[in-house]
């Protein structure tokens, strides 16, 4: 199978690239992985124009489509997001909403292939779970709409530096083998 680990910070090297990096080589031993970070790709916020209404085609050229191919390739998605003010960051809450013409909530609207299944790991700097699972829900919800099946989650409380990763290494371990 193929998975799509994405990074949605934009933090290339960070804590949360410590959990792709750990989830990527896990999940190797068993499938075909290919992880990104969401601020490696320029594209531009949802213009709010609806034309992807009437066409499920949004008018932007951008990185974008670049993303939605890694999407559409994968047959599991793990999204790892750290907490910014207790949600997604902006830069992967941007790439949700310009995810508008895959929404199934019109018509017409684009579709990625049947069969998906879409994981989520949630990590703060703090040491309520509520922040984590505010993430969680912000990722199936949208793995809902693009009719992907949220099929586990994981929130990790505690980790601000790369370092405080080392601590969850078998949480995270074990979380991987459930995939």
């Amino acid at each position: 199978m193929d998975v799509l680990v994405i990074n949605c910070s934009p933090v290339r090297d960070g804590a949360t690239a410590g959990i792709v990096k750990i989830v990527s080589e896990e999940l190797r031993e068993r499938h075909t992985v290919r992880s990104i970070c969401i601020d490696d790709y320029s594209f531009g916020f949802c213009k709010g124009c609806r034309f992807c209404h009437q066409t499920a085609v949004c008018v932007q050229d951008d990185d974008f489509t670049r993303i939605i191919g890694e999407l559409e390739r994968a047959d599991i998605i793990v999204a790892v997001s750290p907490s910014y003010w207790a949600d997604v960051p902006g830069q992967f809450k941007a790439f949700i909403d310009r995810c508008t013409p895959w929404c199934n909530t019109h018509e017409p609207h684009a579709s990625l292939p049947v069969g998906k299944k879409g994981y989520s790991i949630a990590l703060r700097t703090g040491p309520g779970m509520h922040e984590c699972e505010k993430i969680i829900q912000t990722i199936e919800h949208f793995y809902g709409h693009m009719e992907i099946e949220a099929s586990g989650s994981l929130g990790l409380c505690g980790v601000e530096y790369k370092s405080d990763v080392e601590q969850y290494t078998e949480k995270i371990t074990d979380f991987c083998n459930k995939i």
